[in-house]
């Protein structure tokens, strides 16, 4: 089978409507992305109702504006992958039923793609560098996960462990909320810390021994105590705080907190695993001291996407979509979306 393709790819598992063309796994030939944030700001994270509504308003224009730009119809597509899960149910029966449509009305394949892995394959999109060596660790870190995975070939995965509560950009939206910053919580506490010194609280870091896993419940637990302690007539993460609470150095305290974490823990699975390399991915693998550190403590190369392609985005499920169509997969019509779905292989 040629090596050759041109996948029409479909997002919808959040509060992204996204769709892109993309051939032969790495390179993007249109990949448009219409966010709801605005929408969702007002509530401090994602109300999945109105989520799924703006994606029901805006998937026609943003598939037809995505073949349009690519210069294609799709008598060109090889394939449609569309996210089956996990994400919110509402938003991810959107983007299904928009790609089973196009499946059926075409006679294209359709093929199901779990959103962890696409975020993996977002790294693959990266043509000026080389593709990564197996094997791989691989941390993926947004707001609803946190995964540390072992990748020994394409499509094969082993999972190591994950968090045992908040994910990592969990704990950043919630955090922020509670210092009233904006949200989304993960560029607000960035762009906060800038002036903070991480070292003026230290925040405790949850290392699990023995275990693969994370957890962050106790580090956003420590922030709310400290603002308590600092000014206990505010109930805080309803009431914004009032001047004079070091909002810079609770910033920058926490977020040094959660990389130390992510980093250590990556790194020390590397080293048990013998990987050749690591990659990061996710909406929290945009966060700068972040990538800083990585770059800094590891001695393997660690690969991240650009910061346009570590929030969702449906050129990363294409791009598995074109691994997932050599490798023959094809999905029936009648599939159903997998709100919780694991990533394995």
């Amino acid at each position: 089978m040629s090596q050759e393709t041109r996948i029409l790819g479909i997002e919808t598992s959040c509060d992204e409507t996204a769709a892109a063309v993309v051939e032969n796994g790495r390179h993007i030939i249109s990949n448009i992305v219409a966010s709801q944030v605005k929408i969702h700001a007002r509530y401090g994270g994602v109300f999945p109702e109105m989520a799924s509504r703006a994606h029901i308003e805006t998937i026609h224009q943003v598939v037809a504006n995505t073949l349009s730009q690519a210069h294609v119809g799709l008598e060109a597509v090889d394939a449609i992958a569309v996210t089956r899960g996990p994400g919110l149910a509402g938003s991810l029966v959107v983007g299904m039923n928009m790609a089973k449509g196009l499946a059926l009305g075409s006679g294209l394949p359709l093929l199901g793609i779990n959103h962890l892995e696409a975020h993996l394959y977002s790294i693959w999109l990266v043509e000026e560098k080389p593709e990564p060596a197996f094997p791989l660790i691989c941390l993926i870190v947004s707001g609803g996960h946190t995964e540390l995975v072992l990748m020994r070939d394409h499509l094969t995965y082993k999972r190591l462990g994950g968090t045992l509560d908040d994910a990592a950009g969990e704990a950043f939206d919630k955090v922020a909320r509670l210092l009233g910053l904006a949200y989304p919580g993960g560029p607000a506490i960035q762009q906060a810390a800038e002036n903070g010194d991480p070292q003026s609280i230290n925040f405790p870091r949850a290392w699990l021994e023995g275990t693969w896993n994370f957890s962050f419940s106790g580090l956003k637990t420590a922030v709310l105590r400290e603002v308590r302690e600092r000014q206990p007539e505010l109930e805080a993460g309803v009431e914004p705080p009032r001047p004079g609470l070091p909002i810079a150095n609770l910033a920058a305290a926490f977020q040094a907190a959660v990389v130390d974490v992510l980093v250590g823990k990556t790194l020390a699975a590397t080293e048990t695993f013998e990987a050749k390399e690591i990659l990061v991915a996710g909406g929290v693998s945009a966060n700068q001291p972040l990538r800083e550190a990585f770059q800094k403590r590891s001695e393997v190369p660690v690969q991240m996407p650009p910061l346009d392609l570590c929030t969702d985005n449906a050129a990363m499920v294409a791009a598995v979509g074109h691994r997932r169509f050599l490798a023959g997969q094809r999905d029936a019509l009648d599939i159903d979306v997998l709100p919780t779905w694991p990533l394995t292989g």
